[in-house]
């Protein structure tokens, strides 16, 4: 049976928590990786005729599971690590982390529970990576890339750098053209790589594969990239440490930096250090010849120029760059000058805030193209700072916001307080500050109050017109609601405030496109509900959320209202937290019999509503019966309260102490009252016991019912249920929830405005005044002088 991700994700996380109180969050990741490792190439390796690594006898994750327990378990599971990395020249990839480390682990049988424990989570069935049947299910590789974030986060600001956000990284990956990249010899280059994750997101986007070059700085970094190229099947990934601005690693035959068809970076912000080693006035890969050395204290550029410089003739790339690139001045103004002169850069997008771990400043993508430099007309500017989600004590780019630059982009849309070319002379007229503020202004409007509306009354005309996309929708509505005023700059409610929402959802304009709405996502769920029907072990789950959301964003192209990237993001939140998960299941193991693609409450919805409504009418009754009996209690509990002489020493009520009074009573004379008490309380206690008791046999009758269908379901069945009735019925409802938020938007704001100007100054000073007799003349009554 296939895993859930979310459940695997969530077992890879606990396996930190056998690590934690023995060493800093940092260092998690050299052990828990190296297993997640070794279980990897164990599996997929050991009964390959031709593997490209190698699981040696004495060398493999099976033989971890050997050791649990050992006494000498620490120093076995390094032996049994070393043979793997001698055996496929991983030494110092792999071999990092001391398994048989007290300071760490602990000593005698903590050290020897914690391994065990460590490595049976490991162990687990679930986790076969024997072959995955999903083309495209890179469960593996998800799951990496989830611990990469994890180690970030709680890494803290230092140590967190080995992480590019897997949101900025597609972002990067999809803009630079890498789709069209065919051949499997076409370069990918970063020279600060990391873990390697932005360089393998970007090698993605190709059609075949690539070639894949990194240089990392870090050891210790180095050997996550590594790890993580073997673990996304890019064994043959060139990734080298050292420092890439003071020896580039990479080089032609003459010497010269290589060449590369595609680019990406991240590198890290502002180093002071980064002249070291070298004489930046004669740098002998000349990448800062003709354009400017960076100041000794700041990198940045440094960077990216050598990005630049490692770039073929038609090369393209993407760096990440904190937003100072963008308007600082001196040498590195006139870099920026003589940079943006030779049109190498083709766009800038700047990104929200505290995207990133490690910092917190907000940063820019820019866009390298050298292809037809010379003929740019200007820089494609995108301001995106308004487009994430919190997710912690980090921001997160949504699924909506990853699209919307993508397409933007690439697209070259210009859509107002988001995006626009910029021409050179615009540029030049601001002496090449590319800061884009500059250039776009995504302030939202503010809300003024207007003095000459509070004075007269009426509503502005001004104000009205902000709400121009819900008149263009619903042209009659406007009119139902308001009345122009002659000759003057507004107009005046036709209805009650009380009456606006009413008014707006009878309006025919408002049924009318809500129609329209309904009738686009039938038309979307007819047109795939063949394609969903027919997964089966051939599909790719990839392409197919890629096709199915692409054809709801076509159809919800144009609307004035409703933005179609919120709808994609309902789709493809829904796809992440549920969806795929039920595909990949599918693909691995048809739709028959599996729990989690068919959840009981469906089957239940499906094929027994009858049963589910009795049990729904027991419990509302057992529900109402629980009410009275409290009211009951309260009303006879307390200081005087009969129920009182019936609590035991835990302060409950108890059936036992109730009968025993009961009997005391009935041989008491005039004691009726107490006694109607005491049987009232046993007899609701009694009623509420038997409901129990009903509801509890016919959720056992039902469960019974919904375990036969289950064995009898036919694939069919399954296929109309998961379909149509969990996978379609969800999405739509999220969509039309929108609706019903723009909805209430609309209603709130003309509400506010409503409300705003009720009551124009004249008719408060009215009142007032009226109000001010009425004071001075109770005050005449009393005898007192004013």
């Amino acid at each position: 049976m296939a895993i859930k991700k979310s459940e695997l994700y969530s077992k890879l996380w606990k396996s930190c928590d056998e690590l934690r109180g023995g060493m800093d969050a940092s260092q998690y990741k050299d052990y828990i990786l190296v297993l997640l490792f070794m279980r990897y190439v164990t599996d997929k390796y050991k009964n390959s005729k031709n593997p490209l690594i190698i699981a040696p006898e004495g060398g493999s994750f099976d033989d971890l599971v050997k050791i649990k327990g050992d006494p000498e378990i620490g120093d076995k599971t390094n032996t049994i690590i070393r043979k793997m990395a001698e055996e496929n020249d991983l030494t110092g990839v792999i071999t990092n982390a001391d398994f048989n480390d007290s300071d760490k682990l602990g000593k005698g049988k903590e050290m020897v529970d914690r391994l065990t424990n460590l490595i049976a989570i490991f162990e687990d069935e679930n986790l076969d990576f024997g072959g995955n049947s999903a083309e495209g299910d890179d469960i593996l590789g998800d799951a990496y890339e989830y611990l990469m974030k994890h180690f970030a986060t709680q890494s803290g600001k230092s140590k967190g750098q080995f992480y590019t956000p897997a949101e900025v990284s597609r972002v990067m990956s999809k803009i630079i053209g890498i789709t069209r990249a065919t051949r499997q010899d076409e370069t990918i280059y970063d020279p600060t790589c990391g873990s390697g994750s932005l360089l393998l997101k970007a090698s993605d986007e190709s059609q075949k594969g690539m070639s894949i070059y990194g240089q990392e700085k870090d050891v210790s970094t180095v050997a996550l990239a590594k790890m993580n190229m073997i673990l996304h099947n890019n064994e043959t990934a060139e990734i080298v440490q050292g420092d890439t601005i003071t020896s580039p690693e990479f080089k032609d035959k003459e010497g010269k930096l290589q060449r590369f068809d595609y680019a990406v970076a991240n590198p890290p912000f502002s180093t002071k250090s980064w002249s070291n080693g070298i004489d930046p006035l004669n740098d002998e890969f000349e990448r800062f010849d003709g354009i400017g050395v960076p100041p000794g204290k700041n990198g940045d550029y440094a960077f990216f120029l050598h990005l630049v410089k490692s770039l073929k003739s038609n090369g393209k790339g993407a760096i990440i760059l904190p937003h100072g690139v963008l308007f600082r001045g001196n040498a590195e103004g006139e870099i920026r000058k003589n940079v943006v002169k030779r049109g190498y850069i083709k766009g800038i997008i700047g990104l929200p805030a505290n995207l990133f771990f490690g910092t917190g400043i907000p940063a820019c993508i820019i866009v390298v193209d050298k292809e037809n430099a010379q003929s740019r007309k200007g820089i494609f500017m995108i301001d995106a700072s308004k487009g994430y989600v919190k997710d912690g004590n980090k921001n997160r780019l949504r699924e909506q916001d990853v699209k919307k630059i993508v397409e933007t982009f690439n697209k070259q849309l210009e859509l107002e307080k988001y995006s626009r070319m910029v021409a050179f002379e615009e540029i030049e007229g601001n002496e090449y500050n590319l800061n884009i503020p500059r250039y776009i202004d995504n302030q939202e409007e503010e809300d003024v109050q207007n003095i000459k509306a509070h004075l007269k009354g009426g509503i502005p005309n001004e104000d009205l017109k902000e709400l121009e996309k819900y008149w263009k929708v619903y042209p009659s509505l406007k009119e139902e609601l308001f009345t122009q005023v002659d000759n003057l700059d507004y107009a005046m409610l036709n209805v009650g405030i009380d009456e606006i929402k009413e008014t707006i959802y009878n309006n025919k304009d408002f049924i009318n496109y809500e129609k329209e709405v309904k009738d686009i996502l039938d038309n979307w769920t007819g047109s795939n509900k063949d394609l969903l029907c027919g997964i089966d072990e051939d599909t790719r789950p990839v392409e197919l959320i890629k096709d199915i959301s692409h054809q709801l964003l076509e159809a919800f192209e144009g609307r004035v209202i409703i933005d179609k990237y919120d709808i994609y993001q309902y789709l493809m939140a829904y796809w992440n937290d549920t969806m795929k998960d039920d595909v990949y299941m599918v693909v691995e193991n048809g739709w028959i019999g599996d729990e989690d693609l068919l959840p009981e409450e469906l089957i239940i919805n499906g094929y027994f509503k009858g049963e589910k409504e009795e049990v729904e009418n027991l419990e509302s009754e057992k529900d109402n019966l629980e009410s009275e009996l409290q009211e009951f209690e309260e009303e006879h509990t307390g200081e005087d309260g009969l129920l009182e002489e019936v609590r035991n020493d835990k302060g409950n009520i108890t059936k036992t102490a109730l009968k025993k009074k009961v009997k005391e009573l009935e041989k008491e004379k005039d004691s009726e009252e107490e006694l109607e008490v005491f049987n009232k309380y046993l007899t609701l206690t009694d009623d509420i016991s038997s409901i129990k008791k009903k509801i509890k046999k016919k959720e056992k009758a039902l469960s019974k019912k919904v375990g036969e269908k289950l064995e009898n379901i036919s694939e069919d069945e399954v296929k109309d249920i998961v379909v149509e009735k969990k996978w379609i019925r969800t999405v739509k409802s999220k969509v039309l929830e929108e609706m019903e938020r723009i909805s209430y938007r609309l209603t709130s704001r003309i509400k506010e405005l409503a409300e705003r100007y009720e009551e124009p100054l004249p008719e408060i000073e009215k009142e007032v005044q009226k109000l001010e007799g009425k004071v001075k003349e109770h005050l005449k009554r009393m005898g007192v002088s004013w």
